[in-house]
């Protein structure tokens, strides 16, 4: 035993970076593989067995839509409601958990009921949402395992639109809870909550220069800041970045004003107090607050004093009512400046009527100003969004539609395409941003189209690769993309320079003609093509093996395909096929890496799809780097067996290429670039390139390489689950 250790405690002691306890701290520079295992199936309480799906459909959803309403008027004395009503409070609660979704990498959105977790659940924005979660918990309680976090926060809003009089559009039930929080999505590189926006634009005056992915304009904030740019009012500036950041969301102009409107037709912002004494956010209170954060030693059992964004005051007359009350204050009134109690800017009304006025949330006796935030007077001063609120008030039930429908959109932007909703009150019309798609048929001959194909002429690689870009457009976060519907056929994807344009223009004019004389879809021909290309691969390697294959796909047509939302899906860099469009900031391997989570795969199926395709000579371009074989168009392992042969050194070229170097002779073998290196470089990348490298691998490598390569072609068969 040690005696420098005697007495000492044994159980480690501080935060991560005091004790540099971990690799990223020691090494910060090292790959960070944890996106890939971000809801690993041992953080799942339900099993491996449980089927969410199935199990919603269980639920008696009237029953369940009638407790969510009765909770809404239930106020609670450790949480009043303003007015007698939760409404405004569960509104919020869903808009936020839904309003993270981001167009650019389909991450954030209510889809999983990521809120629940850190960062989301002590953003600055998300103040008191916390109480929210709590108020719902008796209906979770109730209805267990058939009813998820992520269902039950978004019914709630819906119930509180409904309970104050808005006929939604509709709901879906089918969001699957996750069980960890997604700590690697890049929410910004600040450091501290609510850092000034200048740090995420190259200029805050051009709303377009914010950095991508990012959709908010600070840290800490579901969209804008409600007191202006940067804090400092200014409602036409305020105008430019609520139309950037809704557009990166998703959202038109129309749909923005809709949602803006309407959502603060209801409820009232909280400032009526001194900020500074409230407790700390949730992740850091204290072990006694139970999971809850911004602890309010004044509340006092009134929902008058709580305080949240600091901005006090209802929108409206009556604020538990739908109607159109929040126009008839914006434009029937002018404005001017001032400041809640708690400090923060906000305007309010010149000389407004007592009627006019909202009464307390706590005292209905007395009568208190209404409030408008910049982003609200940014509806009026903006000329483009007043035409859209003009149109509104002249027309409230085309405000109602446009709202409802906007609010449907919010909500289920990332559950998927409509063939997943669940429940009796989900829409059946199909919407251009749910990618709508067509029924394929299932009644053709497989094995004559596979036959037609094989006498094509059609290169393997040339089939290999065409299958491959029609699917890597799958993106796990909001289920959008895929090979299902053949949108590489079409504008924008056809002309994309990651998918080769020339080529596939060729490739399509061979298969697309197999297609028409078969009654197959052109996308269920070219998903065959690459099953086929994978199966004379392995039969090269010495093994007869079968790619699975369902048909059933569709076809979608330029009508179906919002061509301007799908432009964010191009492809900037692909490491399964050694390309990148251009030189980034962002090394390579970590492209590779954001491509594969988006993609779903974990570590291992990634690297066996890199191995599998170097030697199928599927790279962009035709390009040799990485390809690591003397028998291109073999399914072997000799990309492994190559980047773990001590026979070769590794030399680099100055332009981010490398080359493999025999030792003994000095001859170079082979060309390769960093994502090809890292899977030797790489620790953890390293340990699963042994595994395929080793002697008894072969075998193994093609079965584990077909059962990747039929999880990418059928990631988006959401008819196959």
């Amino acid at each position: 035993m040690d005696g420098n250790n005697i007495g000492k405690c044994p159980v480690m002691h501080g935060s991560v970076t005091e004790t540099g306890a971990s690799v990223m701290d020691w090494w910060p520079k090292s790959l960070n593989l944890d996106i890939l295992h971000q809801h690993d199936q041992k953080t799942n309480p339900l099993g491996a067995d449980f089927n969410y799906a199935e199990e919603v459909k269980k639920l008696d959803f009237e029953a369940v839509k009638a407790d969510v309403k009765a909770l809404m008027t239930d106020s609670q004395d450790w949480w009043p409601a303003d007015w007698g009503h939760y409404g405004g409070l569960m509104i919020r609660l869903a808009w936020h958990s839904a309003g993270s979704y981001r167009l650019a990498d389909g991450r954030g959105g209510g889809g999983h009921g990521n809120i629940r977790f850190a960062p989301l659940n002590s953003w600055p924005d998300n103040g008191n949402l916390d109480k929210a979660r709590r108020i719902l918990w008796p209906v979770k309680k109730k209805y267990g395992n058939k009813l998820s976090w992520a269902d039950l926060i978004l019914l709630a809003g819906n119930m509180a639109y409904e309970s104050m009089g808005l006929k939604t559009y509709g709901f879906s039930f089918g969001r699957e809870d996750i069980w960890h929080p997604e700590k690697d999505t890049y929410w910004g590189a600040e450091k501290e909550w609510l850092a000034p926006s200048d740090t995420r634009y190259e200029s805050v005056e051009n709303p377009a220069t914010m950095e991508n992915p990012l959709a908010a304009v600070q840290m800490g904030l579901i969209y804008v800041n409600p007191e202006g740019v940067n804090g400092q009012p200014d409602p036409l500036a305020t105008a430019g970045q609520v139309r950037e950041t809704f557009a990166r969301m998703a959202m038109n102009d129309e749909e923005t004003a809709a949602l803006t409107c309407g959502g603060h037709t209801v409820g009232k912002a909280h400032g009526n107090g001194d900020a500074s004494t409230l407790g700390a956010e949730p992740e850091a209170a204290d072990v006694e607050n139970q999971g809850f954060g911004w602890v309010n030693p004044n509340l006092g059992g009134k929902a008058t004093n709580a305080v949240t964004s600091g901005i006090e005051g209802a929108w409206t007359t009556h604020p538990t009512k739908w109607d159109m009350g929040y126009f008839k204050l914006l434009f029937g009134y002018d404005w001017e400046l001032t400041k809640s109690p708690a400090g923060a800017q906000q305007w309010q009304p010149i000389d407004i009527k007592e009627e006019d006025m909202p009464v307390d949330a706590t005292d209905p006796s007395k009568r208190v100003m209404p409030m408008m935030t910049d982003a609200d007077m940014a509806m009026k001063m903006d000329p483009a969004y007043r035409a859209i609120c003009e149109k509104f008030m002249a027309d409230p039930a085309y405000f109602d539609d446009c709202f409802g429908r906007a609010w449907f959109k919010l909500t289920h932007r990332d559950l998927g395409p409509r063939t997943r909703y669940i429940g009796p009150d989900a829409p059946k019309e199909d919407l251009i941003w749910q990618d709508p798609i067509p029924a394929g048929s299932t009644g053709y001959d497989v094995a004559a189209v596979k036959a037609k194909i094989a006498a094509s002429g059609l290169s393997l690689s040339d089939m290999v690769a065409t299958a491959w870009d029609s699917a890597r457009t799958f993106r796990n976060s909001d289920l959008r993309g895929g090979a299902n519907g053949a949108r590489i056929r079409l504008a924008p994807q056809k002309d994309w320079d990651g998918n080769e344009p020339d080529r596939l223009a060729r490739v399509l004019a061979t298969l697309e003609p197999i297609a028409a004389e078969t009654g197959a879809s052109v996308a269920d021909v070219i998903v065959l093509a690459g099953n086929l290309g994978i199966e004379q691969a392995a039969k090269a390697a010495g093994y007869a093996v079968e790619v699975p294959f369902a048909p059933g796909r569709g076809d979608a047509t330029a009508e179906m395909t919002d061509a301007a939302s799908f432009e964010v899906l191009e492809p900037l860099a692909d490491g399964f096929r050694n390309w990148l469009k251009k030189d980034y900031i962002v090394a390579p391997e970590e492209m590779l890496l954001d491509r594969a989570q988006l993609m779903g795969l974990n570590a291992h199926e990634m690297i066996c799809l890199i191995g599998g395709m170097r030697v199928l000579g599927t790279n962009h371009g035709d390009t040799a780097h990485g390809v690591f074989t003397d028998k291109v168009g073999a399914l072997t392992t000799d990309f492994f067996t190559t980047l773990t042969d001590m026979s070769y050194k590794w030399e680099p070229n100055g332009d981010g290429t490398y080359n493999i170097v025999d030792r003994k002779s000095g001859a170079v073998k082979h060309t390769a670039t960093r994502v090809d290196l890292v899977f030797g470089s790489n620790s953890i990348l390293r340990a699963y390139a042994e595994v395929y490298a080793q002697d008894d691998a072969p075998e193994k490598f093609v079965c584990d390489f077909v059962a990747a390569w039929t999880k990418v072609m059928n990631a988006d068969r959401f008819d196959l689950a």
